[in-house]
């Protein structure tokens, strides 16, 4: 391509390294990025490009988006298992390291397995009943983050409920 600098090689790991580095939700923001570093491309190279390395769009809640590779979304949900996370989880609490989920009744083994489907470090391990969930934390530290993220999930924009650490 006329006035393009590098290989398509380079700019394909370019666009690699920028996704990763920062949240990226259009092809535009791809294209005046490379632009910037010399590659001049068209919306149709910048969507072969996309198609070519298998980067997917992942939603982060609260209508924002980003593209990812594949195997950045590999630790997370499928999309049947996110559904079932949204329309079952009906509360999220916390004391010290443990989460207690509350879910609609005969559903809390399908969330369990939604959360373990994210293999979170932080998390130990989730015990199922019927309509509760809990979730053994790592450390007390790592709570509120990982609150954030199942909020993040379920779409709310609240932040974590108050626990015995918030004060």
């Amino acid at each position: 391509m006329p006035g393009q600098r590098g290989t398509k090689s380079a700019r394909q790991t370019l666009i690699v390294e920028w996704i990763s580095q920062r949240r990226v939700a259009t092809q535009e923001e791809l294209a005046a990025e490379l632009g910037r570093r010399g590659f001049h491309v068209t919306q149709a190279t910048v969507s072969r490009d996309i198609r070519e390395l298998g980067l997917v769009k992942l939603s982060e809640g609260e209508g924002l988006t980003r593209y990812t590779t594949r195997e950045a979304v590999a630790g997370t949900p499928s999309a049947r298992m996110l559904q079932l996370f949204r329309d079952c989880v009906l509360d999220l609490n916390w004391g010290e390291n443990l989460i207690v989920v509350s879910t609609l009744a005969a559903t809390a083994q399908g969330v369990a397995e939604a959360i373990d489907g994210l293999h979170a470090p932080e998390v130990i391990g989730t015990l199922a009943g019927e309509r509760t969930v809990f979730v053994a934390i790592r450390r007390k530290d790592q709570v509120k983050g990982f609150v954030r993220r199942l909020r993040n999930l379920l779409g709310t924009r609240e932040g974590p409920p108050t626990g015995p650490d918030s004060g």
